[in-house]
């Protein structure tokens, strides 16, 4: 993609698909960049939300995807490649927060989430295959995990806020026992 090589700014800004995205290592940049999204994709957002990103996960980069829900049904996927701060640990943003405000890492929420997993290390009989549709570009197959594991937290389950997190041993062992909730990098 273009945007990837682009000169280095406080915030990148692209469109890719359907989606307007903000890229930044600061969260708090964020609110600047705004007018380059077009106004029918603007989100407003809370000057506390992207505090909170800033200060409790300040080694990530944020991405902000903008849409108007009138082009929801039409949305392709996005794909993410990263390199993680620790490869250790393979972590699922799940932070819950409704209101548009900044999220309670001190509250209990209702949970409903499938968390799957995936790792190119895994042996050969490692987790349960995943098939994808016939339509999809050659080009992405690499990028895709060809086996998953996984937990379904059941609608109404309570558990407190954060995000899902698991070691590489763990994972590869297919321990699911050791899945647990982080609240922030942060110490």
């Amino acid at each position: 993609m273009a945007w990837m090589s682009a000169e280095p700014r406080p915030v990148q800004v692209f469109d890719h698909d359907v989606y307007t995205v903000l890229l930044a290592a600061d969260p708090t940049m964020i609110p600047a960049a705004l007018h380059q999204v077009p106004p029918h994709r603007r989100p407003s957002l809370a000057p506390g939300l992207l505090q909170f990103y800033a200060d409790h996960f300040p080694d990530h980069t944020i991405a902000v995807c903008c849409f108007d829900n009138a082009d929801a049904q039409q949305a392709k996927p996005l794909l993410l490649w990263y390199a993680p701060l620790d490869p250790d640990q393979l972590t699922v943003p799940a932070l819950d927060s409704h209101t548009g405000a900044a999220p309670d890492l001190k509250a209990t929420v209702s949970v409903d989430h499938w968390v799957l997993f995936s790792t190119d290390q895994a042996p050969s009989d490692w987790g349960e295959p995943v098939n994808y549709s016939k339509n999809m570009r050659h080009s992405l197959r690499s990028f895709r995990p060809t086996t998953v594991v996984g937990r379904h937290y059941d609608q109404g389950q309570m558990l407190l806020n954060g995000d899902f997190a698991i070691s590489h041993s763990d994972l590869l062992t297919g321990d699911l026992d050791r899945i647990t909730r982080l609240q922030s990098t942060r110490h």
